[in-house]
């Protein structure tokens, strides 16, 4: 490993150590009671985005339920470079929000016709017009039930009270607040130096809330707590018969994700419950794609991911990027190992070296460490080394991912059903579920 390699990854995992977010909460919290502050909980929501509007059907409960002040800015993501592919993006998070919803019982997508010509801009001047009043952290989460449930008498109304300009000016100075505080998004919650996104992540605040003794009421309310058991996933004790006529399970992943990483073993273990021939479809990182990834973006991404890895007790922050050469050595072997049907123990052991072991892929000695853990003949892996067969395999898998309408990793799909994220492997599983004709619970 070069000098440059070991002292990144030094810094890397002294940034998302555990030990080291600890100390802050730490002295976050001194610094709070000492200044006799509240607990400040800051929600940036954005009109148009499902995400947003999901997040703030559990906001008054997480207000009720928890000592704290809610904050709500009205926002909008900051896009550019922090967000790759924004039409596929909004497409998908309408699809995904709209199944979240589902399994939530949150009412949702109910909008018929869209909002007519200009009407989001009167609506967003109505909502800006009280930004000064007390009321206005309920006129956004009421704004945002009205959009997203497609109430047009309401938005009419609302419309009505619009003073013209006064919403560009309140999302700038939400904008400048978020940037501020670090971060790119909608749909996020800050508390205490660190960020929650949606839905998904508002289990981490309200346990770091508990851990504080912030609850009113000795823990979350009903509709917090449901989250995290919707969340969850079943697998069946054996393979269901009816799983053998289902088609492959296909995973794009790519050597340079953390997500990827916290998905494979998961991915792997859904596979096998329902007895699903499963297909691997490594592709390039965005950035080898010609797409920028901010720093910022990189920072909570990596902070993220250590924080999910911790939760499930998967090894991970002791890493070495293996952005560029790392990955595309890994590639050329993965086609050598799945020749040798070692394809899927490749990946789990690649994984598993770059992101917790912090072994060097783009040295020999790291990458004869990768192939010799496989079980792979180091002179014919060299041999692959020298080919650029690779290039054609990952360019198919890459066009093919695409034509789905994903942009990113991990994505899995299981015929023309797809999801996004490490985070909806349990959602991915209630559709298997569903295609084997289930019912309720474990398929046996």
């Amino acid at each position: 490993m070069s000098i440059r390699n070991r002292v990144r990854s030094s810094l890397l995992r002294a940034y998302i150590s555990p030990d080291l977010r600890r100390r802050t909460r730490a002295l976050n919290e001194a610094r709070r009671k000492l200044t006799g502050k509240a607990h400040v909980v800051t929600a940036f929501l954005q009109l148009d985005d499902p995400y947003s509007y999901l997040l703030a059907h559990y906001l008054p409960e997480l207000a009720s339920h928890y000592d704290i002040e809610l904050q709500v800015c009205l926002s909008e993501a900051l896009g550019g470079d922090f967000d790759a592919a924004p039409d596929q993006r909004r497409d998908y998070a309408i699809s995904d929000c709209a199944h979240l919803a589902s399994e939530l019982g949150v009412p949702f997508l109910d909008k018929g016709p869209e909002p007519a010509a200009g009407q989001e801009q009167a609506l967003l001047d109505a909502i800006a017009a009280r930004v000064d009043d007390d009321v206005f952290a309920n006129e956004v989460l009421e704004a945002l039930e009205a959009w997203w449930r497609g109430d047009a008498r309401a938005l009419e109304r609302r419309s009505e009270l619009a003073v013209e300009g006064a919403g560009r000016t309140v999302i700038e100075a939400s904008q400048a607040l978020l940037e501020k505080l670090g971060h790119y998004g909608s749909a996020m919650l800050h508390y205490g130096g660190e960020w929650y996104w949606g839905v998904d992540r508002l289990h981490y605040l309200t346990d770091r809330l508990d851990e504080l003794g912030a609850s009113s009421v000795g823990g979350p309310g009903p509709q917090l707590a449901s989250i995290r058991q919707v969340m969850h996933t079943d697998l069946p004790v054996r393979p269901p018969a009816a799983a053998s006529e289902l088609p492959p399970l296909e995973l794009f992943y790519s050597f340079r994700s953390p997500y990827s990483q916290l998905a494979l073993r998961r991915v792997y273990a859904l596979a096998d419950a329902f007895g699903l021939e499963l297909v691997l479809r490594p592709v390039l990182p965005m950035m080898m794609r010609g797409v920028p990834v901010p720093p910022g973006k990189l920072r909570y991404i990596i902070r993220d991911a250590m924080r999910e890895a911790e939760s499930q007790g998967i090894p991970f922050g002791n890493a070495i990027d293996p952005l560029g050469e790392g990955v595309e050595r890994c590639h050329a072997v993965f086609e050598y190992a799945k020749s040798e049907k070692r394809g899927r123990e490749f990946l789990l052991n690649a994984s598993e070296l770059i992101w917790s072991e912090a072994v060097d892929v783009t040295t020999d000695k790291g990458l004869r460490k990768l192939t010799a853990k496989t079980g792979l003949f180091w002179p014919e892996v060299k041999q692959a080394l020298d080919t650029a067969d690779w290039r054609e395999a990952e360019g198919e898998d890459r066009q093919l991912m695409l034509s789905l309408g994903a942009w990113g990793v991990p994505t899995i799909c299981i015929g023309d059903y797809w999801v996004w994220g490490q985070d909806r492997i349990w959602l991915l599983a209630r559709h298997i579920e569903d295609l084997c004709e289930s019912g309720e619970g474990i398929l046996v």
